[in-house]
């Protein structure tokens, strides 16, 4: 991710994905490593939540300052 989040410019929140190839790959990588329950859907929750994507929709007033 080069050390920024990815910032998506999405309009409504019908728009926002469950999966990414991002939370594909992570999640192949950790189910490789042995880890279990770690589905490509959790994988971009847990991207959401620590800030790796920005999906807030650009009319949040959250968006610019995320």
């Amino acid at each position: 991710m080069g050390g920024k989040p990815i910032k998506h410019r999405f309009q409504s929140l019908n728009e926002i994905p469950a999966t990414t190839r991002e939370s594909n790959a992570m999640s192949k990588d950790l189910l490789e490593r042995g880890l279990r329950f770690v589905g490509p859907t959790i994988c971009y929750a847990f991207m959401q939540a620590v800030g790796m994507v920005n999906d807030h929709t650009i009319k949040c007033f959250r968006y610019d300052t995320v």
